[in-house]
């Protein structure tokens, strides 16, 4: 199988596992091609956890979960060193925490005290945990898919600018259509059906081999098709016009001059061009296009940007003010 196949074959089962989200499943193929981690913000029962999980069943990677509380410690996530004796002789050995997956899915991260922020901040820039005096590099394929709710903030803590600066991008996940909600009755009741198992009669006929799941390798190889993509250097000058119009909003328009407070930073062009390629390798392009940059922009930088008191008073959003900055940046 091609190296695109095997990933358009991944996307298209996450697909069939998480009816309706389409677009979020498209844009966790995307991170995982660009190797960057995504902040997935939606209300509950949205699918995002289901989404992760179809992923993680659909890829042959080790999958961990971590539950975010206001009681989790650092070492919850990490590891730590453990005493151990044997024949009156004693050590310390490092137990490794579940940061220690390919997939780690960081549930509800906002709940989740400053310590321990600081600590997945750690993995997520510099793919290595330290504990003690020791330094303990995570797995080749390292990717965390964090979720959490945009309403209900009682017992949160917000993420710092920081840590939200790590995320690739942040995916915004909506409700789905009626259809879709259906069709995802229909497969929550196929579901339970398998889970209470068939009649003996029926065995022979339900038992169906499993899809093997998708190579770590696969992931390899397109990245590597990815990183040669080709990008004009009409392309780079319009990434970085559109970073630089977020931080000089006033020169393109006196209203956004005074709805966006704060830029965004570098690492906002970077995660543009890698997201721009994954975005155009996906569709089958060798090059990158405006419209891959424009369809990747909001994704990237509404995590990357600071509204100001007159735009949120106004009703305004990230999305709605990104959206008028868009129009306005010319393709040179």
């Amino acid at each position: 199988m091609a190296t695109r196949d095997a990933i358009l074959a991944l996307q298209a089962a996450m697909n069939t596992a998480v009816l309706g989200q389409s677009r979020l499943v498209e844009r966790m193929v995307i991170g995982l091609l660009a190797d960057g981690h995504l902040l997935i913000e939606g209300l509950p029962g949205l699918a995002k956890t289901r989404a992760v999980k179809a992923m993680a069943r659909h890829l042959a990677a080790e999958f961990s979960r971590i539950q975010f509380t206001p009681d989790l410690l650092p070492s919850d996530v990490t590891g730590t060193d453990i005493y151990y004796a044997e024949g009156g002789k004693g050590e310390f050995r490092f137990q490794p925490g579940p940061v220690f997956g390919n997939l780690l899915l960081a549930d509800e991260i906002n709940r989740a005290p400053a310590k321990v922020q600081a600590a997945l901040l750690e993995a997520m820039e510099e793919r290595q945990v330290t504990v003690g005096q020791t330094t303990h590099p995570l797995p080749e394929l390292f990717m965390v898919l964090a979720t959490q709710n945009p309403i209900e903030q009682e017992g949160t803590y917000p993420l710092p600018e920081a840590q939200t600066d790590r995320f690739l991008m942040k995916v915004l996940v909506g409700y789905p259509a009626a259809a879709d909600e259906t069709a995802v009755l229909r497969l929550l009741r196929a579901e339970e059906q398998a889970a209470l198992g068939p009649k003996s009669s029926d065995k022979a006929e339900t038992e169906r081999p499993a899809d093997a799941p998708i190579a770590l390798d696969d992931v390899f190889a397109a990245r590597h098709e990815i990183a040669s993509l080709h990008v004009a250097e009409a392309i780079e000058t319009y990434i970085i016009d559109l970073v630089n119009a977020t931080r000089r909003p006033a020169e393109y328009s006196q209203d956004l001059g005074r709805q966006i407070e704060l830029g965004a930073s570098p690492r906002a062009g970077l995660a543009l061009d890698r997201c721009g390629r994954a975005h155009a390798w996906l569709r089958g392009q060798d090059f990158v296009s405006p419209a891959d940059i424009q369809a990747i922009a909001p994704d990237v930088l509404r995590h990357r940007i600071g509204l100001s008191y007159e735009a949120t008073g106004a009703g305004r959003d990230a999305d709605a003010v990104l959206a008028d900055l868009i129009k306005l940046v010319a393709v040179t």
